[in-house]
C-alpha cells in the first residue's frame, strides 16, 4: 500500500519502485535463502520486511555481506542490528520498531506499576529468539524491581496442550502470568489457563496482536489481558489517522501493528532514498543511519547509534475481545 502510493504521486527520484517479493515462510533459513534470491536474482537496491525476530537476523546476515540495505519492519531481537559474535552494530541493517529492552522494561513498569504484581510467573517459547530475549529482559528488571518470580516454564511453538504447564503454574500462586509468545500459543495457552480457573492478569507484548488471538482465545477469556505494543489504531495523529483510512480503503479491515510496522518500514527507505538523491546502497545506508524526526504512525521516531527506532511504547487492554488503547509510554 505504502509503496502503491509512493508511484502514484510520482515515485522517487523520477523513477517508479518496483516491488519483488519473496516469502521466508517464517524460518529463519527461508529468510536467508529470500534474501540471497532478491539480492544475486532480482538485484534489488534495499530491501524491507520481516516480523520474525530469528528470521530478521538469518536475513541480515546476507544483506551485510552483500552491502545491501535493509530495514527490518517488526524484528526486535537485539541481535538483528547487532552482531551478537563482536558486539559491533551491523552497517547496513536497520529497523522501524523498537527493540526488546525498551519494551521489556515498560512491560515490567506496567505490571508493577498499574497491576501492582510481586509476584509472577513465565511462560517461555524455547524455539524463538524473541521470546527468550523478552523472557531474560523481564526476569532481571522485575528483579530490580523487587519483584519475584515464582514460576519459568518453557514450551515449543506449536504445542497444543498446556494445561501441565498451567497447573504447575497455578500452584505457586502467581499474582501475574507474563507470556511474551505469538498469537497462535497465546490464545490456546489463555483459554487453558481460564478453563483451569486462573483468573489472573495475563500480560504479553506485540507479538500478540492479531485478530486470531481473540478467535482462538475467545474474547471472555482475554479480559484482564494486556500487551505493549509498536501502535494502536486509537492512537490519533495525522500519520495514524490517513493510514488507517487508507488501509480501511484498501483492504476492508482495520490494521494491526504488523501492518502498521510495514508501512512505516517501507516509508523509512523511501525516504532515505530520498535524503540521499541516489539508489547506491552505501549512500542509501548513510542516509538510514541519519534518519531524525522520521513522522511514523506513532509519532516522530528516529534512529540511534545502533540502529533501532526510538518510539513510543503502547499499552493495549482485551475488553470483550476488542483492543482498548490505555496509554503511550515515550522512550
Amino acid at each position: 500500500m505504502a509503496f502503491k502510493a509512493i508511484n502514484a504521486s510520482g515515485g522517487v527520484l523520477g523513477k517508479q519502485i518496483q516491488l519483488i517479493t519473496a516469502d521466508n515462510k517464517g524460518e529463519p533459513s527461508e529468510s536467508a535463502n529470500a534474501m540471497t534470491k532478491v539480492i544475486t536474482q532480482d538485484k534489488v537496491v534495499a530491501v524491507t520486511g520481516v516480523t520474525v525476530s530469528s528470521c530478521g537476523i538469518a536475513a541480515s546476515a546476507v544483506a551485510e555481506d552483500n552491502k545491501i540495505p535493509f530495514v527490518a519492519a517488526a524484528a526486535v531481537n537485539p541481535k538483528v542490528t547487532v552482531d551478537e559474535r563482536t558486539g559491533k552494530v551491523k552497517n547496513y541493517t536497520f529497523r522501524a520498531c523498537f527493540i526488546d529492552s525498551f519494551q521489556g522494561i515498560v512491560g515490567v513498569n506496567f505490571a508493577s506499576n498499574s497491576l501492582k504484581a510481586k509476584n509472577v510467573a513465565i511462560m517461555t517459547d524455547s524455539s524463538s529468539d524473541y521470546s527468550k530475549g523478552l523472557t531474560g529482559i523481564f526476569k532481571n528488571a522485575f528483579a530490580g524491581k523487587g519483584g519475584k518470580i515464582v514460576a519459568e516454564e518453557a514450551y515449543l511453538q506449536k504445542d497444543q496442550d498446556y494445561k501441565s504447564i498451567l497447573t504447575k503454574i497455578k500452584a505457586k500462586n502467581p499474582d501475574l502470568l507474563y507470556i511474551p509468545g505469538y498469537y497462535e500459543d497465546v490464545g490456546k495457552i489463555i483459554k487453558q489457563a481460564r478453563e483451569l480457573g486462573m483468573t489472573i492478569p495475563v500480560l504479553g507484548a506485540d507479538a500478540w496482536d492479531s485478530p486470531v488471538l481473540v478467535e482462538l482465545a475467545g474474547a471472555q477469556a482475554l479480559n484482564n489481558t494486556f500487551f505493549t505494543n509498536f501502535y494502536s489504531v486509537e492512537d490519533k495523529n495525522p500519520v495514524s489517522n490517513s493510514f488507517v483510512e487508507a488501509y480501511k480503503k484498501e483492504y476492508g479491515a482495520i490494521p494491526d501493528s504488523m501492518a502498521a510496522m510495514g508501512y512505516d518500514a517501507a516509508n523509512l527507505l523511501v525516504d532515505a532514498i530520498r535524503r540521499a538523491n541516489s539508489t547506491e546502497t552505501a549512500k542509501i545506508k548513510d542516509s538510514l543511519a541519519a534518519t531524525k524526526s522520521f513522522k511514523s504512525v506513532s509519532g516522530e521516531m528516529s534512529l540511534n547509534d545502533t540502529h533501532d527506532a526510538v518510539r513510543g511504547v503502547v499499552i493495549i487492554e482485551m475488553k470483550n475481545g476488542k483492543q482498548v488503547y490505555k496509554e503511550t509510554i515515550k522512550p
